[in-house]
């Protein structure tokens, strides 16, 4: 698979411009190269980031070039592929920690018998983050990080853990 490259330039005299393109480039998933040169895999998947990284990059006063590039030795793939891995498995590991302190945070609820509705809603709010978390990330995970089974079992977790809780929340608030 090649890689798109996408070579950027932003006004010298704006942070702001500089803090809105890096929040773009985090979410999108980018491999940084080298400074203002990122890459994403060429595939359809990442079309639609491409597209909305030209339009902040051209938003904030940028100009930016995309370009289609091929690895010239299986090496070089190896490499980019494995940065990329290990961006994803990064995330995968924070997400698989914010899924064990969730869990935490069920168990104290338990442990100092707290159920009320207000608290459920506050946990099934912090599981649809977790979830979305997720989802953002598989989407980017094209090359099956080795992080991927882990953080799935974590969540599947958290998952069971927020069932039993609203589970309780409901036997203890029903007339």
């Amino acid at each position: 698979m090649g890689w798109i490259v996408l070579l950027y330039r932003l006004p010298n005299d704006d942070s702001r411009a500089r803090v809105t393109v890096w929040r773009e480039l985090r979410r999108s998933g980018a491999l940084h190269v080298q400074q203002s040169v990122v890459a994403v895999p060429d595939h359809d998947d990442f079309a639609a980031d491409v597209k909305r990284l030209r339009e902040v990059v051209t938003g904030v006063g940028g100009q930016m070039d995309a370009l289609r590039a091929e690895p010239l030795s299986p090496g070089d793939d190896a490499r980019l592929i494995g940065t990329w891995n290990d961006a994803r498995d990064a995330e995968y590991r924070e997400l698989a920690g914010e899924c064990a302190k969730f869990l935490a945070e069920i168990d104290h609820e338990f442990a100092i018998e707290k159920f009320t509705l207000a608290e459920l809603d506050e946990e099934e709010a912090e599981m649809d983050k977790l979830r979305r978390w997720h989802e953002r990330i598989t989407r980017l995970d094209l090359h099956r990080a080795g992080g991927g089974p882990a953080a799935a079992a974590a969540l599947r977790d958290a998952q069971a853990a927020l069932d039993r809780y609203s589970t309780a929340v409901f036997e203890r608030t029903q007339p």
